[in-house]
């Protein structure tokens, strides 16, 4: 944490004055309350910048941020805001921590792990994988040449049936 504490106090003025908008999606109650307190600073004054999105997964799983997509729409039709029949793909996808954000193209694993280990698990459903045998720091250019390149050949049908 102090890692992320010194990060986003170094960074922010670069940050802002370079149009990065910072967001971050996960649970934050376990953190410390001044690194919350910094970090929902830093989200606010990133807020209405466009020129680059940076999105930090902090305590961050796939599975609770459906389950709590779920609990947040149950409690709009329990309270009658929401009709059944309003529930929706859309709705829901709306409801998750990353409602704002496209849903990924490529989805890279580094470390040679070939799992996705819970990680936008909803956002995820038509990304193409590359896995890479190698730790994140350790990926140079031509590495990221090769997955863009490897991306752009790929036959996408977003789970349509496409006949031979």
């Amino acid at each position: 944490m102090g890692l992320l504490r010194t990060f986003v106090q170094r960074e922010l003025d670069d940050l802002r004055d370079n149009g990065v908008c910072l967001r971050v999606i996960g649970d934050r109650t376990p953190l410390p309350e001044d690194l919350q307190d910094m970090l929902a600073r830093a989200e606010a004054q990133t807020r209405a910048n466009r020129r680059i999105a940076v999105t930090l997964a902090l305590n961050y799983g796939g599975r609770q941020d459906i389950v709590n997509a779920a609990q947040q729409m149950a409690q709009g039709v329990a309270d009658g805001e929401l009709g059944v029949d309003e529930i929706s793909l859309q709705a829901f996808g709306d409801a998750l921590s990353t409602s704002s954000l496209p849903d990924p193209d490529l989805l890279v694993r580094t470390g040679g792990e070939q799992r996705i280990s819970n990680f936008l698990l909803w956002q995820c459903a038509y990304a193409e994988m590359f896995f890479i045998d190698k730790l994140w720091p350790d990926i140079g250019p031509d590495d990221v040449h090769a997955m863009v390149e490897t991306y752009q050949h790929r036959r996408r049908r977003f789970g349509a049936i496409i006949g031979s």
